[in-house]
């Protein structure tokens, strides 16, 4: 196994592990929502300090239910991730198709350092193209 195979492993495990770790060990059992936001943690926390409180501003949308809010949720961090990664895939590939055309420009030079024509299969300068057939 290569050195990337081996930290590509370890890091989908230790992946796997913060997502299963809180629910075998029964964290926020003591809580009637164990998994909620950030967002409705802070709002528990505002309302217990200072009960009157108005917030400046409201959603544009409210979705009418938990499920709606996680599936759009969802949705957003799955668009990201693809955005993200027709990113670095395009970076790759640029930088891959750049090294092979220095390689191509490499190999095309003779050793004194003079520049040689691309060869063109059935070109004269790799002789008669033999596949075709006159009538």
């Amino acid at each position: 196994m290569s050195r990337n195979a081996r930290i590509n492993t370890l890091l989908l495990l230790a992946v796997a592990a913060l997502a299963v770790l809180p629910l075998v060990l029964g964290l926020g059992d003591h809580k009637e929502e164990p998994f909620t936001g950030a967002d409705g943690e802070a709002e528990a926390a505002i309302t217990e300090l200072e009960p009157d409180y108005e917030p400046w501003f409201t959603p544009l949308y409210e979705p009418p239910s938990g499920e709606i809010e996680s599936a759009l949720f969802s949705l957003q961090a799955a668009l990201g991730a693809g955005v993200l990664a027709y990113y670095f895939g395009l970076r790759k590939g640029r930088r891959q198709g750049e090294e092979r055309a220095a390689a191509e420009r490499a190999a095309s030079r003779t050793p004194d350092g003079a520049a040689t024509a691309p060869s063109v299969p059935g070109s004269r300068s790799e002789g008669p193209d033999t596949t075709t057939t006159a009538p």
